[in-house]
């Protein structure tokens, strides 16, 4: 619609189906509770709901289908342009967790740091990857991992992509086409599990090796 963003009407939810048939085996039912999972089994299938009431209603949402809002003259807009769903909390202006993603789009800010800026958040950031490649990290930031910078963690493009946005020419552009990274921004402080860190032997230790090669540039000279 008129207002952009995620529209009501690209959201989808079950139409009424159910089935009753017994299989050779039975059905096991499977819940996660508290980060644990439980099976039970039983003979009839566990679709033999025949109504269903209440508004809590499971849904799917095409990512492509998000209608993206965006800087049409200079700077670098905040990120919550990108926001799909938010879960509020009882003080005003302040998600408990904010769903964004980073879809293809146009840029044209002139005069302007295109990506990401540098910067700290007085909220939690959980990023990403579905596919492609993230426009701030390029190399290193594959589909399938995330990274996270804890509220007040001094972040922003790696050095590679600082360099190449500081010297492009400030022509229309395509940006993230073939990509898709998403955030969770939230007002909580995030920890990470034990699995995260150690078990899973996925944690890259060098990740702030990026912005190692960075150096200063500011002129107290220049207006």
């Amino acid at each position: 619609g008129a207002n952009g963003l995620a529209n009501p009407r690209d959201f989808l939810v079950p139409v009424a189906w159910f089935e009753d048939r017994q299989v050779p085996g039975g059905y096991t039912v499977i819940s996660k509770y508290q980060g644990k999972l439980f099976a039970a089994q039983q003979d009839y299938s566990p679709y033999n709901v025949v109504a269903w009431h209440g508004n809590y209603t499971p849904y799917k949402y095409h990512l492509e289908k998000f209608m993206v809002i965006n800087a049409v003259a200079f700077d670098h807009a905040d990120p919550s342009i990108f926001t799909v769903l938010t879960a509020k909390t009882t003080r005003a202006g302040v998600a408990l967790a904010d769903f964004v993603i980073f879809p293809p789009r146009w840029g044209v800010a002139n005069n302007t740091f295109r990506p990401p800026y540098y910067h700290r958040n007085c909220m939690s950031e959980f990023m990403g990857l579905i596919k492609g490649h993230y426009e701030a990290k390029e190399e290193g930031f594959q589909p399938g991992g995330g990274s996270l910078h804890s509220m007040m963690t001094p972040h922003g493009p790696d050095a590679d992509c600082f360099e190449k946005a500081s010297k492009a020419q400030l022509e229309p552009e395509r940006v993230a086409d073939g990509t898709m990274a998403f955030m969770f921004e939230s007002s909580l402080s995030l920890a990470v599990t034990k699995w995260g860190l150690q078990t899973s032997n996925r944690l890259d230790k060098n990740y702030y090796k990026c912005w190692e090669p960075l150096k200063s540039h500011f002129n107290p000279k220049c207006k």
